[in-house]
């Protein structure tokens, strides 16, 4: 039987992070747990009125934060606030399949128009791979706002 993962990430500003992701993935941020959310309410609103009444002091209100694919099948991301900063390059990073059925310079230009897209997010672009068939179509290197390093692909 397959196991199902859950991806946690450290970060400085889970929130702010996990923004990015959720705007680069179309995944969404779960409610509280036993909070019915309308269907127009903003999930880290009622998170925040949720640690409030829970008597979670300010300063801990943004030690977590989560994201979960509105489709049930790509795993759940868990982010975690960390007092260190990122020191290295990531030993695990992931691919984010933005154009895996297209080749060559089409394959390139949708994954230039979504490095953009990141960029203006809040991501950095590290550099760019050229398609080298068999072994590569090609893939852009990026950054998320704090650094941890990601594929387009």
């Amino acid at each position: 039987m397959a196991r199902t993962i859950q991806v946690t990430i450290d970060a400085a500003d889970p929130r702010r992070l996990s923004i990015f992701w959720r705007d680069l993935l179309g995944y969404l941020h779960p409610g509280p747990p036993g909070v019915e959310l309308a269907e127009d309410a903003d999930p880290l609103e009622a998170w925040e009125e949720f640690l409030v009444a829970a008597g979670v002091p300010e300063e801990r209100r943004n030690s977590a934060s989560a994201l979960e694919d509105p489709d049930g099948v790509g795993p759940r991301f868990f982010f975690q606030q960390v007092p260190e900063g990122k020191v290295a390059k990531n030993r695990l990073h992931l691919d984010v399949r933005t154009a895996p059925d297209l080749r060559g310079e089409e394959r390139m230009a949708a994954l230039e128009a979504e490095c953009a897209r990141l960029v203006e997010l809040g991501a950095t672009r590290l550099r760019r791979h050229e398609p080298e068939p068999p072994t590569s179509h090609g893939f852009i290197v990026m950054a998320d706002p704090e650094g941890n390093e990601f594929c387009l692909d």
